[in-house]
């Protein structure tokens, strides 16, 4: 059975090169548009994996991440995070909340299979 990933950006067209790089390299992928919806998945389906962007309306990424932490059911969870920030005190932030790692956008879609790769369970 594939492994499931959540992937959470407020760009459709992100989500859709995520989701399209992932399915490719033989994951299930779900989709959520905001932190808020994150949660509303994962109440609802198991994942192996997630991958959120950063800056998101509603619930950003800090936030989603620090939810998910607080939660014994998701808390083992890897997270990746995948934004276009890169300045060093956004990327203690996300680690500080409980992110596995940090993937500046664009990226690139052998890297992103690796990354995943390397910290799923």
């Amino acid at each position: 059975m594939a492994k499931k990933i959540l992937t959470v950006d407020d760009s459709k067209t992100m989500r859709d090169m995520v989701s399209f790089t992932l399915k490719g390299a033989g994951f299930e992928v779900v989709e959520a548009e905001d932190g808020v919806d994150a949660l509303a998945v994962l109440d609802k389906t198991s994942v192996d994996l997630i991958i959120t962007d950063i800056n998101m309306p509603v619930m950003d990424g800090f936030e989603f991440i620090e939810n998910v932490r607080q939660d014994d059911a998701y808390s083992r969870i890897p997270i990746l995070v995948l934004t276009t920030e890169s300045a060093p005190e956004k990327k203690k932030r996300a680690q500080d909340a409980g992110a596995t790692g940090w993937i500046v956008k664009p990226f690139d879609p052998e890297k992103l299979t690796k990354a995943v790769n390397r910290v799923m369970p």
